[in-house]
């Protein structure tokens, strides 16, 4: 069933309510979109609106840290990595505190909202951050485990999520690892490393090639930040070739990050998809996803050019 990923932080919320007494939640008046009003409804003495204020909300965040509380800190992602980089760098990062920054409404499927509130810069922000660590789940079953993941870490974490509800890769019996990548289908001839609502479309791109004859490995890297370099250099010494693809931009994201992984070690031919050099547009998510060629189509065509 198609859920978003932000419904399922809500969900997991809930469930850190009833089961950890110092989890506190802050919004910046954002709370019906971004679904901590989950957590509100079950537990309003630990609920925090900072108002339109993401700078402070980061600030207050990082202050209830301090005092022994494990804050999940939400607005959408354009405002949390953007307008609170700074707070999120000097106040968060670098006394390394456990404060969680859950930033929904990420990349280009905010849809109608436009080119200002789409957020495709934001891994390439978040990641470049010392002490930070960077998650960017597949589907909502990902999303819950990976909320609870970054409950039990004691450190800085910056969780990506989505507006558009998407399918499911996984299914009940998943168990999410930070930091490591999920082999999520095998194959020789290419490797296709996915993060994020491109995992599903990877998946059907291997689906396509493998019409073709042509044999796709598909693994999902949910955590950018560590990367898991093991499962990537792998990939790179049994297939040689290898397509990343992401709902960011190919500045500083995913792709980066798999090229900086393999320039230090094992050095193939790396294919990007995601958001070239530009800014969105508004537009229906789908509609979206087609025109900046973020669609299985395009990964099977990338994958084409260099096999």
């Amino acid at each position: 069933m198609a859920k978003a990923t932000r419904e399922a932080y809500g969900e997991a919320l809930k469930k850190l309510a009833a089961s950890n007494p110092n989890i506190v939640v802050l919004d910046a008046d954002l709370s019906g979109s971004t679904k901590t009003s989950e957590f509100k409804k079950v537990s309003p003495e630990r609920f925090y609106n900072v108002g339109i204020a993401e700078q402070n909300l980061i600030g207050t965040a990082a202050g209830m840290s301090l005092a022994g509380k494990i804050p999940f800190a939400s607005t959408f992602a354009m405002f949390a990595a953007g307008r609170a980089f700074e707070i999120i760098r000097n106040t968060v990062a670098y006394p390394n505190l456990n404060v969680k920054i859950a930033a929904t409404h990420a990349g280009l499927t905010v849809g109608e909202d436009g080119g200002s509130h789409q957020a495709i810069e934001d891994i390439s922000l978040m990641r470049s951050i010392p002490n930070m660590t960077v998650i960017s789940p597949a589907d909502a079953t990902e999303a819950e485990q990976a909320v609870l993941s970054a409950a039990e870490y004691v450190g800085p974490v910056y969780i990506r999520l989505g507006r558009m509800a998407v399918d499911d890769v996984y299914d009940d019996s998943y168990k999410f690892e930070l930091g490591k990548g999920v082999e999520l289908k095998k194959g020789d001839d290419i490797t296709i490393i996915a993060t994020g609502l491109m995992v599903q479309e990877a998946l059907k791109a291997a689906k396509k090639l493998s019409e073709e004859g042509i044999d796709a490995r598909v693994i999902n890297i949910h955590t950018i930040k560590p990367i898991d370099a093991e499962i990537i250099i792998k990939a790179a010494m049994e297939t040689k070739k290898i397509v990343t693809a992401e709902e960011h931009s190919i500045i500083g994201g995913l792709g980066s990050a798999v090229l900086e992984v393999l320039s230090d070690t094992y050095p193939v031919k790396v294919k990007r998809v995601g958001v070239m050099d530009t800014f969105g547009e508004s537009g229906k998510p789908k509609d979206l996803l087609e025109k900046y060629h973020l669609t299985s189509e395009y990964i099977a065509k990338a994958c084409k050019e260099i096999v």
